[in-house]
Protein backbone atom coordinates (compact mmCIF):
# COMPACT_ATOMS: atom_id res chain seq x y z
CA UNK A 1 0.00 0.00 0.00
CA UNK A 2 1.05 3.20 -0.90
CA UNK A 3 1.35 6.19 1.56
CA UNK A 4 2.63 9.45 0.86
CA UNK A 5 1.98 12.46 3.21
CA UNK A 6 3.31 16.62 3.22
CA UNK A 7 4.07 17.66 6.74
CA UNK A 8 5.14 21.71 6.63
CA UNK A 9 6.80 22.92 9.39
CA UNK A 10 6.75 26.70 10.61
CA UNK A 11 10.04 27.95 11.93
CA UNK A 12 9.47 31.70 13.90
CA UNK A 13 12.75 33.29 14.70
CA UNK A 14 12.75 36.57 16.88
CA UNK A 15 14.94 38.71 19.11
CA UNK A 16 14.22 39.46 23.00
CA UNK A 17 15.30 42.76 24.67
CA UNK A 18 18.26 40.90 26.24
CA UNK A 19 19.73 40.06 22.68
CA UNK A 20 18.91 36.69 22.66
CA UNK A 21 17.84 35.04 19.47
CA UNK A 22 14.77 32.53 20.06
CA UNK A 23 13.26 29.93 17.88
CA UNK A 24 10.18 27.82 17.79
CA UNK A 25 9.87 25.34 15.26
CA UNK A 26 6.09 23.66 15.22
CA UNK A 27 5.05 20.45 12.97
CA UNK A 28 1.56 20.27 12.52
CA UNK A 29 0.77 17.01 11.20
CA UNK A 30 -3.42 17.50 10.96
CA UNK A 31 -3.34 15.29 14.04
CA UNK A 32 -0.10 16.28 16.34
CA UNK A 33 1.54 19.53 16.35
CA UNK A 34 5.03 18.84 17.74
CA UNK A 35 6.88 22.56 18.67
CA UNK A 36 10.72 22.36 19.37
CA UNK A 37 12.58 25.23 21.26
CA UNK A 38 15.77 26.87 20.35
CA UNK A 39 17.87 29.98 21.65
CA UNK A 40 21.44 31.37 20.70
CA UNK A 41 22.95 34.30 22.54
CA UNK A 42 25.94 36.23 21.29
CA UNK A 43 29.07 36.26 23.48
CA UNK A 44 29.75 39.76 24.36
CA UNK A 45 33.61 39.31 23.21
CA UNK A 46 32.05 38.04 19.99
CA UNK A 47 31.21 40.05 16.47
CA UNK A 48 27.57 40.17 16.52
CA UNK A 49 26.36 38.53 13.15
CA UNK A 50 22.82 37.81 13.42
CA UNK A 51 22.75 35.14 10.52
CA UNK A 52 24.58 33.02 12.92
CA UNK A 53 22.51 33.88 16.15
CA UNK A 54 19.54 32.45 13.70
CA UNK A 55 21.08 29.55 12.45
CA UNK A 56 22.45 28.43 15.92
CA UNK A 57 18.28 29.25 17.52
CA UNK A 58 16.36 27.34 14.24
CA UNK A 59 18.86 24.58 14.17
CA UNK A 60 18.71 23.59 18.22
CA UNK A 61 15.07 24.59 17.53
CA UNK A 62 14.48 21.95 15.04
CA UNK A 63 16.51 19.00 17.07
CA UNK A 64 14.48 20.21 20.02
CA UNK A 65 11.83 19.16 17.50
CA UNK A 66 12.90 16.06 16.14
CA UNK A 67 13.65 14.85 19.60
CA UNK A 68 9.98 15.74 20.98
CA UNK A 69 8.73 14.14 17.95
CA UNK A 70 10.44 10.84 18.53
CA UNK A 71 9.73 10.89 21.69
CA UNK A 72 5.75 11.21 20.34
CA UNK A 73 6.70 8.25 17.84
CA UNK A 74 7.84 6.21 20.76
CA UNK A 75 5.25 6.80 23.05
CA UNK A 76 2.95 5.61 19.79
CA UNK A 77 4.91 2.47 19.24
CA UNK A 78 4.06 1.03 23.00
CA UNK A 79 0.65 1.73 22.61
CA UNK A 80 0.64 -0.55 19.85
CA UNK A 81 2.66 -3.39 20.75
CA UNK A 82 1.15 -6.71 21.19
CA UNK A 83 2.08 -8.19 24.60
CA UNK A 84 5.09 -10.01 24.78
CA UNK A 85 4.72 -14.01 24.67
CA UNK A 86 5.86 -13.93 28.18
CA UNK A 87 3.20 -11.33 29.71
CA UNK A 88 0.32 -13.06 27.97
CA UNK A 89 -2.34 -14.95 30.11
CA UNK A 90 -2.54 -18.54 29.46
CA UNK A 91 -5.64 -19.55 27.75
CA UNK A 92 -6.97 -23.12 29.01
CA UNK A 93 -4.06 -23.72 31.08
CA UNK A 94 -4.08 -24.76 34.66
CA UNK A 95 -1.49 -24.55 37.33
Amino acid sequence: MSHTMEWKVRLHLFENDEGATRANATLDTGATRVTGHGTAHCHPADTDVPEIGDELAAGRAMRDLAQRLLAVAEHDVEGVQAPRAEARPSVGRTA
